[in-house]
């Protein structure tokens, strides 16, 4: 049975920040790309960024668009982090202690990560809940290849990160679990 429900972007707890991070790999070429952000409790985008990232499987895009924002949420110095992904498949992968598939060298980079002295927590949601990150997933097709940061003051990041903190949301037709 499916029902419908209202699906928005929520804020972390307080002394804890959210890297919301997606993927993005255009049909009709094969190009990749990733992009993802730092926010803290109030809902502030604290750091982006995008990566062109040359011609790749949408989840190993996610999977590394994760691993680089757990990179520079660690190199900002968050020591409490919650990981978003809109991803099912990168989330089983990365929870995965299995390294008998083609993306254990980035899965084992995320677990190297994630074993630092910090806290990581690791979720899905859903995209109605990710646009920022698609967002900036999508702008890394049109950059040279690699990792860029993104100005805050970006205005269609603005755009988005506006619609997130005032808790608006779009209905999603999820399957109930009962």
């Amino acid at each position: 049975m499916r029902t419908e429900v209202e699906i928005s972007w929520k804020p972390p707890p307080p002394e804890w920040v959210t890297l919301n991070s997606d993927g993005s790999v255009l049909q009709d070429s094969g190009h990749a790309a990733a992009g993802g952000l730092i926010r803290d409790h109030t809902g502030c985008c604290v750091a982006a960024f995008t990566s062109n990232l040359g011609i790749c499987s949408i989840t190993r895009a996610e999977l590394r668009g994760a691993v680089e924002e757990l990179q520079l949420a660690w190199d900002r110095g968050y020591r409490r982090v919650r990981v978003e992904l809109d991803s099912k498949c990168a989330i089983q992968l990365l929870h995965s202690l299995s390294n008998d598939h083609h993306h254990a060298a980035i899965t084992d980079r995320f677990q190297e990560l994630c074993s630092r002295d910090w806290e990581v927590s690791c979720y899905h949601i859903y995209r109605e809940g990710n646009k920022c990150a698609d967002y900036l997933a999508s702008r890394g097709h049109s950059l040279p290849l690699g990792f860029h940061t993104v100005p805050i003051s970006d205005p269609s990041l603005l755009h988005f990160l506006m619609y997130d903190c005032q808790g608006l949301s779009e209905p999603r037709c999820v399957v109930n679990e009962s």
